[in-house]
Parts: structure tokens; sequence; C-alpha cells
């Protein structure tokens, strides 16, 4: 029997089809496989799910990841862009100042005579470099010492501490300094709480110390007139009017230097503690 010829006079059956050229590498072409290694552990790895029974449902940690077809050729090369992830740094692990963390400590801790002589002579200079430095110890020692003498800066308190006997009096006079330690305590705690409602990043120890050492100091020249001519005299209330007004530019430039605010901000922060000693201290109101 004679067999079926197509068309062209070739045997039936299908028709042979020409292979398809494939087509150059880089057009339309998934990449080449490179051959992976397995990694000792996933050798391991796979070994123990296979002695146990365990199915491998979320494949294996170890295996090497992929890339994706176009990002492993295209990442680096003109006219495309790296991909990062999210936590990633291509820039390296630079630090930045964030508002409100721990500032960095502007310089060494002053001794006790170059705080004291700073507060006066150089109060920005040494506001800035106390910021990160708590003071207790010469802020209490120094607002002690002046609640012992300033009760003899008012009038009644003079005589009565004068007429009265040396077993009442002292412990009349250390009440007194330690009643004025409690009360530099809370308002300098008051004001550092202004200042950080303010938008202040200070800490409250170098602000509540430095502001019991202002407010010591600049009191002491009042006090002094105070002690030989009583606190109702005149030249002590225009001492202390002068002296009140020292302590507010100084209490002004302490909180505008810990907290980094401006001047007015500073100055509202503080307005509560100058008011404070203004009315109870500064007057002999007390």
């Amino acid at each position: 029997m004679a067999g079926f010829r197509n068309g062209r006079g070739r045997a039936g059956g299908p028709p042979q089809q020409r292979p398809q050229q494939q087509a150059p590498y880089g057009y339309n072409a998934p990449p080449p496989a490179y051959p992976q290694q397995q990694h000792p552990q996933q050798q391991w790895s796979r070994q123990q799910q296979q002695a146990h029974g365990e199915p491998e449902y979320f494949g294996d940690p170890y295996a090497p990841q992929a890339p994706h077809p176009q990002q492993h050729y295209a990442a680096n090369n003109p006219g495309h862009t790296q991909v990062f992830s999210v936590h990633d740094d291509p820039y390296g692990d630079g630090a930045t100042y964030q508002a409100g963390a721990a500032p960095v400590p502007t310089g060494p801790r002053l001794p006790w005579k170059g705080l004291l002589s700073g507060i006066v002579l150089r109060p920005a200079d040494t506001f800035l470099r106390m910021r990160d430095h708590a003071v207790w110890g010469p802020a209490l020692i120094v607002t002690f010492l002046y609640g012992l003498l300033a009760i003899f800066g008012f009038d009644q308190a003079r005589e009565e501490a004068i007429n009265a006997t040396l077993s009442a009096v002292v412990p009349y006079v250390l009440l007194t300094g330690l009643g004025f330690v409690v009360g530099g305590l809370i308002l300098g705690a008051v004001t550092h709480t202004l200042a950080r409602q303010l938008g202040g990043d200070g800490s409250w120890q170098p602000t509540v110390g430095l502001s019991m050492l202002i407010m010591s100091i600049t009191d002491a020249p009042r006090l002094v007139f105070a002690l030989f001519l009583g606190g109702e005299n005149g030249l002590v209330q225009v001492v202390g009017w002068l002296t009140w007004l020292a302590a507010g530019a100084l209490f002004t430039t302490m909180v505008s230097r810990s907290h980094d605010l401006p001047w007015p901000k500073a100055l509202g922060a503080s307005a509560i503690q100058l008011v404070a000693l203004l009315s109870l201290i500064k007057l002999g109101t007390l």
C-alpha cells in the first residue's frame, strides 16, 4: 500500500518543525542558572528531617536566595538605582543629634571655686559648661550656709534670735537653713518643669543646683547690709531690687544655656522663682 505523501512529496506523518533559535543572551531571556552549593548546615538539616520523617513545610533557612532576574544585572548599572531595605544604611551608621536626647557634655566639671566665681564673672560660659554636670555639693552647702545667715537679715527674726537662749536659737537657725534648702529645691524644680514645657531639653539636676546657687549668691550683698541695717532699711530695699534684677538676668542666662531656649522663654520659665524671691526674701516680707 502506497504511503500517503504530502504536497511536497514526503512521507506521511506530522509536519516537522524547525527548531527555534535561542535568543541571544540579554534579550528577553532568563539569566543562566548558577550552580548552588549547599551549606554544610543545610545538608545536615535535610538529613535530620528525612531521618525523622518531618516534611519540609517552610523550606531550608540556609538555602541561598536567588536574585531577581532583573535586579541582579541592573542594580549597579548606569541608569538604575540600588534597592535597600528599610533598616539598611548605605552610608554607614553616622550619629545624628535628636532634640530631647541626652546632650553631649561640653567640657569637664568645674571645681567649686571656679564654679562660684564663674557664675559671677563668666555666667554664660559657666552655665554652658555645667549644663550636663550636677552641682549638688556646692548647691546644698552654699544654700544651707546662706539660710543660716538669712534669718539675721529680717528684723523680727533677728530680735527673737538675739533674745533667745543658745539652746533655743541653734535649732531655730538650723531649721531655717534646712528650710532654705528645701525651698531652693522646690523653686528650682518648678523652673526646670516650666523650661521643659516651653521646649527645653536640659537635665533637671544641673538646673535645680544652679538655680539654688544663683538664689544664694545674688542675695548675698543684700544680706550683708541687712545684717547691720535691718531688712526694712531703704538702702537694703534698693540693694534688694538691684540684686533681684541681677538674679533675673542670671536665671535667664542659665535656663537659656541649659535648655537651649531663647531668652524670652527662659525668662518665662524663671518667672515664678523670681516672683517668689522678690516677695519672700528680697523685700523682707517673709
